[in-house]
């Protein structure tokens, strides 16, 4: 059986499993760092397999290392399996309906995204297995994606130290390679004191903090005109003081995120932020305690694994959907405003080149794969595989499993990643990624290129953690 075969049967034949496993952690539906049941039945499936398990790793409860084989290369697979807060539906469902008042939802797929890679490292395995050659396949639990920055610790830790190369995905609304860079963020609460006042009887007596939130945000927007043009500042007031205007409030919060396409670039903008928030704290006799939150680098794409994986991705083929499927696609895309759909198609000319889009514009699913596009171009966006790419060699796809248009972070998203659109965009991602870790177990040398290439995009550099090393996971408040 030729490798191709192989993939396709191992993943066959565990189709009724996968797909099960990975509605299970859409029920679950558990938040950064609490993904307990999520991270067990990730393991469990894995420990069935063979799989040695390392639980508990870079002192995370629910990050986890499972691994088979010896020798190298050691090729890894990423998982993800946190959901978001707030974005409880209905499975399947194109209507709003929350599944549980109130309740979190995987807006963005990560049910999928753990399911799918483990699938393809057990397919990886089952070459290694019927082939007997030497290498490491090993897949990585990463919790804490969307809010806790899990595998920026992991890195941080060494997690990755030994891995020759590294392979994800994430589920979108078409089907390529994420060949771009993302940006950098760091983030961080500040928590303004001072004085409680009557604010009519004695307001000279009081210092208010919220005045203080308020001026930094004000000092914020003339940051942002003399700062360059491709970061971004955005905040949340997650503490006003109370609810009662005739208080002068002794406390008040704000949250900011400040993103750069470099880490370098977005410690600049870190930095001048953290001084507005000194000199609202000066202008209003308050004080203000900065307290670092979250940080995470820039994805760097890599061209070695960028080639193999649009191969193997066109070798594969895009998702299999069926009528039922585009029946169904089509309804969730009656939910999407013209804007959302306006601004995916403007996306796909950009990214994936005109040929595409028009194919797109016309179709409720997508059913190609795109060029190999956007090499150049930065995603206005951030995760924590970006930290994983400045120290191994790294390379990501995306497949549909949404109807097209469909945003992340939203309700449909939430209910089109448990329904078979999403079930069947997550098996082409996993065929397309074990028949890449197998061109790299088969072809040593992929990886001995891939980290050239990264070492000459770095400069050699050593990478330099963006979370300060007092900061322990789950603890950035």
């Amino acid at each position: 059986m030729d490798q191709r075969a192989l993939v396709f049967e191992s993943i066959s034949s565990r189709k009724d499993s996968l797909v099960a496993l990975g509605d299970r952690i859409w029920e679950f539906a558990e938040l950064g760092f609490e993904e307990r049941k999520s991270a067990a039945a990730l393991m469990a499936a894995l420990e069935a397999e063979g799989f040695a398990i390392r639980a508990g790793i870079a002192g995370i409860d629910t990050a986890f290392e499972a691994s088979w084989g010896t020798g190298k290369p050691v090729v890894a697979l990423l998982g993800e399996y946190d959901a978001l807060p707030a974005l409880s539906q209905a499975a399947a469902r194109p209507e709003r309906a929350e599944a549980v008042a109130g309740g979190n939802g995987h807006g963005c797929g990560h049910n999928l995204l753990g399911v799918g890679s483990l699938a393809a490292a057990m397919a990886a395995r089952d070459w290694l297995l019927s082939s007997g050659s030497s290498g490491t396949v090993r897949y990585y639990g990463c919790p804490g994606e969307e809010h806790g920055c899990g595998k920026t610790y992991m890195t941080r830790a060494g997690c990755f130290d030994d891995v020759d190369l590294a392979l994800t995905w994430h589920p979108a609304d078409v089907n390529g390679v994420l060949q771009m860079r993302t940006l950098a963020n760091l983030s961080a609460y500040f928590r303004f004191s001072g004085k409680a006042a009557h604010a009519a009887g004695a307001p000279h007596l009081g210092r208010s903090a919220l005045d203080a939130v308020e001026l930094m945000n004000v000092g914020a927007n003339y940051l942002r005109e003399h700062i360059i043009p491709d970061a971004r500042l955005h905040y949340a007031i997650t503490d006003p003081g109370g609810k009662a205007p005739n208080v002068v409030q002794d406390r008040a919060e704000s949250f900011y995120f400040c993103r750069a396409p470099r880490v370098s670039q977005t410690r600049e903008i870190y930095d001048r932020l953290c001084d507005v928030a000194r000199g609202a704290a000066l202008m209003t006799g308050t004080t203000v305690e900065i307290r670092f939150a979250e940080g995470l680098s820039d994805y760097i794409p890599n061209r070695v694994l960028g080639g193999l994986l649009q191969r193997c991705l066109e070798d594969a083929g895009a998702p299999a959907f069926t009528d039922v499927d585009r029946e169904l696609a089509f309804r969730f895309r009656a939910t999407l405003s013209e804007a959302d759909l306006a601004s995916a198609l403007a996306q796909a000319r950009f990214l994936e080149g005109p040929e595409v889009a028009r194919k797109l514009a016309s179709s409720a699913v997508s059913e190609v794969v795109s060029p190999l596009l956007g090499i150049d171009a930065c995603l206005p966006g951030s995760t924590d595989v970006g930290d994983v790419s400045q120290v191994v060699p790294t390379g990501q796809i995306v497949t549909a499993c949404t109807a097209f248009g469909t945003g992340p972070h939203t309700w449909q998203f939430t209910a089109q990643t448990a329904s078979s659109i999403g079930h069947e965009g997550m098996l082409a991602a996993a065929r397309a990624l074990a028949m890449a870790a197998i061109e790299a177990f088969r072809d040593p040398g992929l990886a001995e290129k891939a980290r050239a290439e990264l070492a000459e995009t770095t400069g050699g550099s050593a990478y330099v953690c963006p979370i300060p090393s007092e900061i322990l996971p789950g603890q950035e408040r």
